[in-house]
């Protein structure tokens, strides 16, 4: 049953407190995304298709486990569940976040090692990311609270990325006395593992359940979860959207670093460029959510998707050979992005309503692990694609390119991103999410419990 003080409003506060949970998960994050594969790559000197392979199966695991903590916390229909698995699993996340960036022992392969320390950090981000990613099924029954929440969690997301591109290196090289990037970047981690473990910890201990409606008094089968979610149009046409969404913002992403530093000439330029493209993130954040409030999260993602299809057709045409030209072109990028991630975590939690009023069961926490599992399968694809990809166009570590293969690069970092945006709209049009449809079924919800209590 839903206490009364579940159905009063809930404070801004409070929803700004559990939305900074997001800048100390985008401390790993972001590390992850951006830097983690360069570092195989050019500082570690693991071969691209290898790096490539170790990340496609780190992301599959890493989806596979989040899929598992969903069932898990589903099985037990609490949210007390959910914030001990945050409070008391921030310390092992922290530190096997610390162990992907340790460099092998002597005698040890650096490809397995490396393997090694991803599928353990993977392991312990999603035992502790899914339950808060659940929870925001149940920070608050207000669709505008919910979008209020996605926008902040962006705002603190941004934040940590920000964080991240500008200060890893830099950061790393003052605290190890300017010593190689190997020292810096396991220096870089450790500080932002503290920091993102602890933060992570105080909105595990401090949330305060306000689930819309009473869950399932009884465990779900993970076989009806599954079906039940099957049969969720709202869910499985979002699902698919934001797989084809994440390929493409996820080639762009990891793309950087190789285009600034190949074909460019110029890597600290590349890092500055990732650091811009953050700070506009936060520029754009509060637009987006201004635009989700009028026309509607779905609404958005047609308009986001449309344009950030543009811009990688224009990549496609247009040589920018000039660093700024390029930084300028990423900012545009990163500004329409930021229009679809606040989009789908919008409309995510709003599944959960839509199904279970069609079909009395809540699946929450396997919902969210399983659109955890189809993101990460979409990142490692999206990684295998451009290592593949750059390797076809003649990338080599550490050796410059020719004209030609400079040019192959950038047409794999711009009709990757384009065809994947584009199909991301099309799926979209089927997702049945329109302006107050989750209204609507929130509203049938509660009409269904008072009739029968």
């Amino acid at each position: 049953m839903v206490e009364a003080s579940q159905a009063e409003q809930v404070p801004v506060a409070r929803l700004a407190l559990f939305a900074s949970g997001d800048f100390g998960f985008n401390l790993f994050w972001q590390s992850a995304t951006y830097y983690l594969l360069f570092f195989y790559t050019d500082v570690l000197g693991i071969e691209i298709r290898t790096a490539a392979t170790i990340f496609l199966l780190a992301s599959l695991w890493d989806g596979v486990a989040s899929f598992a903590v969903g069932v898990m916390i589903d099985a037990r229909s609490s949210g007390r569940t959910h914030r001990r698995l945050m409070t008391w699993g921030a310390v092992p996340l922290g530190l096997s976040f610390c162990l992907a960036y340790l460099q092998p022992p002597a005698g040890l392969s650096v490809t397995a090692w490396m393997l090694a320390g991803q599928l353990l950090f993977r392991t312990a981000y999603a035992a502790v990311n899914v339950p808060y990613l659940a929870l925001t099924a149940r920070v608050s029954a207000d669709s505008r609270d919910r979008a209020l929440v996605a926008g902040l969690r962006m705002l603190a997301g941004t934040a940590a990325a920000v964080a991240v591109t500008a200060g890893t290196i830099p950061i790393g090289r003052a605290m190890m006395g300017g010593k190689g990037d190997a020292a810096a970047f396991l220096a870089a981690a450790i500080l932002f593992a503290g920091i993102g473990a602890a933060l992570i910890a105080l909105v595990g201990w401090t949330f305060r359940d306000r689930a819309p409606v009473a869950a399932v008094a009884h465990r779900i089968p993970i076989a009806t979860a599954l079906a039940d979610l099957a049969r969720n149009r709202a869910f499985t046409t979002l699902a698919a959207a934001m797989m084809a969404m994440i390929v493409a913002t996820t080639v762009l992403g990891k793309s950087v670093l190789y285009f600034y530093k190949y074909v460019l000439a110029d890597q600290t330029a590349g890092q500055l460029a990732l650091a811009s493209m953050a700070a506009v993130s936060a520029l754009a954040v509060p637009i987006w959510m201004v635009v989700a409030r009028r026309i509607g999260a779905r609404a958005q993602w047609f308009w986001a998707a449309g344009a950030c299809a543009a811009g990688a057709g224009s990549f496609a045409l247009v040589d920018f050979a000039s660093i700024d030209a390029t930084r300028l072109f990423l900012a545009g990028m990163q500004a329409t992005t930021v229009g679809l991630h606040l989009a789908f975590w919008a409309l995510l939690p709003d599944t959960v309503e839509w199904g279970q009023q069609r079909s009395g069961y809540r699946v929450e926490a396997t919902a969210f692990g399983l659109a955890t599992l189809l993101q990460r399968v979409a990142i490692g694809i999206a990684t295998l694609l451009l290592g593949f990809g750059l390797d076809e166009a003649g990338y080599r570590a550490n050796v410059l390119p020719s004209s030609a293969a400079a040019g192959d690069m950038r047409m794999v970092i711009a009709l990757l991103p384009l065809g994947f945006f584009a199909l991301s709209a099309l799926i979209m049009a089927w997702c049945p999410l329109r302006q107050g449809a989750h209204a609507a079924a929130v509203r049938a919800l509660k009409g269904e419990r008072a009739s029968g209590s």
